[in-house]
């Protein structure tokens, strides 16, 4: 009697969305904002998965900084992953693919299913997905490296391109024929004339054991350096880190040219369900609940005269007038103003500011940490004031600064407060001044969150001027 499929989902959690600045930042990127629907987009591509027969809890492939907002946002959707793998560098999709598959192994997984999803993808319509990727599990099952194409609406040349044989296989998929990188607009054009050319969706379908062999035949040095950064890990906390120098070996290359470009085990299925892969604001509008005018509106809006624009408010009011095919994206401490048409050229923009050092590319004000957030407010030469929100039963590490004092003031719950070996509990209104160099820590004993303005001063105010001698979460930085 065959054994059940086990379907294992791998959710690649890399990349930065440079394209949806200013919403996303390389801090916080767009696979973990709810860009469509209330739910982030990694959330989604989880909670779309239910009802696929065999399927089990998911393996994630997640960059260091931000392993507490993708552990918070699985736990939000009653999730626990099967593990959480910590890439200290980004390399692409091919050493992701590589540590997983040997993770499902090493867990007695060598013939599970493996079902590879980028986490800030869309899927309009989940039950064709679900029944698209179902068909393809014989063919999984049998050997072949899965993946799956979407049929192109436009000659777009921003994605890759999969052609498909003409000729099925044994399991009524279609062989890879060859895969092509952006095409310019006429290649583009000219595929969609000719046909058998479909969108590469980057998510991919195939048996553990089978991709270690490939890769074992096609990327040796790949899966070499990705096996000992897997067997020299180390646990840290709900997370697997992988040993930094044996990954940074690794090259830094797809799946798809590793790979699917050089193996002869490639199937491709076709893929209709609705599936955008987000890539800047245009493609946004267009996944929007738009208006007779065409207008996707998000947030606080007021608009008149207005065609086929995306308009979006995250704090003030927007107001727009007289306005066609704009993109006009507001956050607390950016404003986007671009045509439609330009919506690409948004990454060389966050190049350009990278290049001069602008935080408004690392971060928003309001900046995540496993306990909770602060929000950046205003702020002078020598000061600065932040709003420190922290959740019922959490605490900030002890820690002490070199450069800086503080002074808290409660205006929401209860505070408790570690001062050079003293303990204060602070009821609203109630304040506390910690000196420089001292000992601190700061908690939330009660029930509700806890709000309090923290005022800065020191001659230098950078939060790498912290020294934490004993840390709930494992951090020794952040």
């Amino acid at each position: 009697m065959a054994s059940p499929t086990v379907v294992i989902p791998v959710i690649l959690c890399g990349g930065v969305g440079a394209r949806l600045w200013p919403l996303s930042r390389s801090a916080y990127p767009k696979q973990f904002l709810s860009l469509v629907g209330r739910h982030t987009m990694l959330q989604q591509t989880i909670l779309r998965l239910a009802g696929l027969p065999g399927l089990q809890p998911p393996l994630l492939v997640c960059n260091d900084a931000h392993r507490f907002i993708a552990a918070e946002q699985m736990g939000a959707v009653n999730v626990e992953p099967t593990a959480i793998l910590l890439e200290p560098v980004g390399r692409n999709t091919a050493p992701a693919v590589a540590v997983a598959s040997l993770q499902a192994m090493a867990a007695g997984q060598d013939d599970g299913l493996l079902l590879v999803l980028a986490a800030d993808h869309t899927i309009a319509h989940a039950e064709a997905f679900r029944a698209t990727i179902g068909q393809a599990i014989p063919a999984a099952m049998g050997g072949r490296l899965v993946t799956f194409s979407i049929t192109p609406t436009a000659p777009e040349t921003s994605y890759g391109y999969i052609e498909a044989d003409s000729q099925l296989d044994e399991f009524g998929l279609h062989p890879i024929r060859r895969f092509v990188e952006k095409p310019s607009r006429e290649k583009a054009k000219d595929f969609l004339a000719r046909g058998g050319f479909g969108w590469n969706s980057g998510i991919f379908l195939f048996r553990a054991s089978v991709m270690v062999k490939e890769l074992e035949r096609c990327a040796p040095d790949l899966l070499h350096a990705a096996r000992m950064s897997l067997q020299r890990a180390h646990r840290d906390l709900d997370f697997l880190r992988l040993e930094p120098e044996a990954f940074r070996r690794c090259p830094t290359v797809s799946i798809d040219v590793a790979v699917m470009e050089r193996t002869h085990l490639g199937s491709v299925a076709p893929l209709t369900a609705g599936w955008s892969d987000v890539g800047n604001w245009s493609a946004l509008w267009r996944q929007g609940d738009q208006d007779e005018q065409g207008n996707t509106v998000c947030g606080r809006v007021v608009h008149g005269d207005v065609r086929n624009c995306y308009l979006r408010s995250e704090h003030r009011l927007v107001v727009g007038l007289g306005l066609e095919d704009l993109v006009v994206v507001e956050t607390n401490d950016a404003v986007l103003v671009a045509r439609r048409d330009q919506a690409q050229a948004v990454k060389t923009v966050v190049e350009r500011l990278q290049g001069t050092g602008a935080r408004e590319i690392q971060a928003h004000q309001r900046t995540h940490r496993p306990w909770g957030h602060y929000d950046t407010g205003v702020e002078g030469e020598r000061w600065q004031v932040k709003k420190i929100h922290v959740k019922p039963g959490c605490s900030l590490s002890l820690q002490m600064h070199h450069h800086r004092a503080e002074h808290w003031v409660v205006v929401q719950g209860t505070a408790q407060v570690e001062r050079d070996g003293e303990t204060l509990l602070l009821s609203e209104n109630q304040s506390a001044y910690i000196p420089l160099g001292c000992r601190h820590r700061l908690s939330n004993p009660g029930r509700i969150p806890l709000e309090l303005i923290e005022v800065q001063s020191g001659p230098y105010l950078g939060e790498d001027d912290i020294v934490r001698f004993d840390d709930h979460y494992g951090r020794t930085s952040d």
